[in-house]
C-alpha cells in the first residue's frame, strides 16, 4: 500500500471544520492521507494516537484521515464531503487522542447525523457568501 500527504483534502477539512464551527478541533493537528493499493471497503478511515503513546513518546494529540483512493477519489463532492464529515465527528469533544464510537449513550453517528452536519455546512457556505 502507498501513503502521501493529502492537501486537497487537508484544505476540505480545514474548511470543514471552520464552516460547522467545530472548535475544539486543532485543524493543524489533523493530517490527511491519501492511500492507494488498499482492499478495504471503505471511503476513509480515522486514525488516533491513544493517551498511552502521547505520553510515552512526549508528543500531542493527533489524528490522521485516510481517504482510500480506489473507493473515495470517485464520489462525487457532496459524498465526500460527507464522508470527510463522518470521520471528524469520530473525533471528542476532548482532542484527546480517543475515537467515538458510531453508538454511544443516545448519540450515533449515522446517516442521519451526518446529513444534519453536512445541511449546516452547506447553511453556512450559503451565509458567508450572502456576506
Amino acid at each position: 500500500m502507498q501513503f502521501e500527504l493529502a492537501p486537497d483534502i487537508q484544505e476540505r477539512v480545514g474548511k470543514i471544520i471552520q464552516a460547522l464551527n467545530l472548535d475544539y478541533i486543532n485543524s493543524l493537528r489533523i493530517v490527511c492521507i491519501r492511500s492507494k493499493g488498499s482492499t478495504a471497503n471503505a471511503y476513509a478511515r480515522i486514525w488516533n494516537l491513544p493517551q498511552i503513546w502521547q505520553k510515552a513518546l512526549d508528543i500531542r494529540t493527533y489524528y490522521i484521515i485516510e481517504v482510500l483512493s480506489e473507493n473515495f477519489d470517485s464520489l462525487d463532492e457532496e459524498h465526500q464531503d460527507k464522508v470527510l464529515i463522518h470521520e471528524l465527528i469520530h473525533i471528542p469533544k476532548t482532542f484527546s487522542g480517543a475515537l467515538r464510537p458510531h453508538a454511544y449513550f443516545e448519540y450515533r453517528i449515522d446517516e442521519k447525523t451526518v446529513n444534519e452536519y453536512y445541511k449546516r455546512y452547506l447553511d453556512s457556505l450559503r451565509s458567508s457568501n450572502d456576506q
